[in-house]
């Protein structure tokens, strides 16, 4: 059973994912110049730092964001 500080720390690192996917859809939807290659850089940078943060949470990551993030590029770059 995890410690007290171990679930303090984990619910820290799930706000850090959190913000972390909430800025780079904000930037793909927001950055006007950015180009679908930097946009899709961003997104596989998350990726990889969610995983970093989470180790063997690949399926988590792809059922959470990955729908949110295809769907943010979709609509930006609109995409098929």
């Amino acid at each position: 059973m995890p410690s007290a500080q171990e679930k303090a720390e984990e619910a820290e690192r799930i706000r850090r994912l959190q913000r972390m996917m909430h800025l780079v859809m904000f930037v793909i939807e927001q950055d006007r110049p950015l180009p679908v290659e930097r946009a899709s850089a961003l997104v596989a940078d998350a990726r990889r730092a969610a995983l970093a943060m989470f180790p063997g949470k690949e399926r988590a990551f792809d059922l959470l964001y990955w729908p949110r993030l295809q769907r943010t590029m979709r609509e930006r770059y609109r995409m098929q």
